[in-house]
């Protein structure tokens, strides 16, 4: 029996079978969970063909998170599916990457930035309360970022939409506490996704990340950190809240 036997999780923003969600859903079936996966637009047909790659076909439903008709028929998409939800992952991202990264935050106009702080940070909040009338008291909401503490090359305005990711998560775990709902976040070192490829420079991330984490870092192995997303959804965690759980070879402790 899995750690997620009979749990009912919401996968939100998976597109390619390399994609930290994509892992997630694939390891949270292989311990026991009923999972339905999440995309909108030209991708959604990309997240049909890919679902079907996992241990057993997921139901593939259409989610824009900053579509408020999206927002507000969620449970009823759900529903066709699941009774309930014990668990939402929130994989979702996006930074224009011809004008806000890659040594352009000087730059950067407020329409992209706004943009990618209501896609990357206040889109946890909004599935969140989404959500919400879905979930019972034990349910987990965990979201991915990648450590919004300080500042990367090349990351610019994607690491200050991070960094509001992360204090929208201590607000959420704070008000959806009451609901006995707990929030928590997985800051994964640098992985090669597709969202990964599209930033200019964050190839010099990866290079230095093996050498300088004490346990050494694969960036083509999303293994980990789904894992980690899972133990998050379980009941493994139940006083857990509002942290940031960092699977990155132990890289974020070094000081060089």
């Amino acid at each position: 029996m899995g750690i997620l036997q009979d749990k009912r999780i919401l996968v939100a923003g998976v597109t390619m079978d390399t994609s930290i969600g994509f892992s997630v859903a694939r390891v949270a079936q292989e311990q026991g969970a009923s999972v339905v996966i999440a995309n909108f637009g030209r991708a959604l047909s990309i997240t049909r063909r890919i679902a079907k790659r996992l241990p057993d076909s997921a139901p593939v439903i259409e989610l824009d998170v900053t579509d408020p008709d999206h927002l507000q028929t969620l449970g009823e998409r759900v529903g066709e599916h699941l009774d309930g939800l014990d668990g939402v992952v929130h994989s979702i991202a996006y930074g224009n990457p011809e004008t806000l990264l890659g040594g352009k935050f000087l730059t950067g106009p407020w329409e992209d930035v706004a943009l990618a702080l209501q896609v990357s940070a206040y889109s946890l909040k909004s599935l969140s309360v989404a959500a919400l009338p879905m979930m019972t008291p034990g349910s987990s909401v965990v979201g991915l970022t990648f450590d919004g503490s300080v500042a990367w090359p090349a990351y610019d305005w994607m690491g200050v939409a991070k960094g509001a990711l992360e204090s929208c998560a201590r607000y959420l775990a704070r008000d959806l506490g009451e609901h006995g709902v707990r929030v928590n976040l997985v800051s994964s070192g640098p992985l090669r996704t597709l969202a990964a490829k599209a930033i200019p420079g964050f190839g010099d991330l990866e290079s230095m990340w093996s050498d300088r984490s004490p346990l050494g870092w694969d960036n083509a192995d999303n293994l980990p950190t789904a894992r980690s997303v899972v133990a998050l959804l379980s009941d493994f965690f139940p006083a857990t809240t509002g942290e940031i759980v960092h699977v990155d070879g132990g890289y974020h402790a070094m000081g060089a």
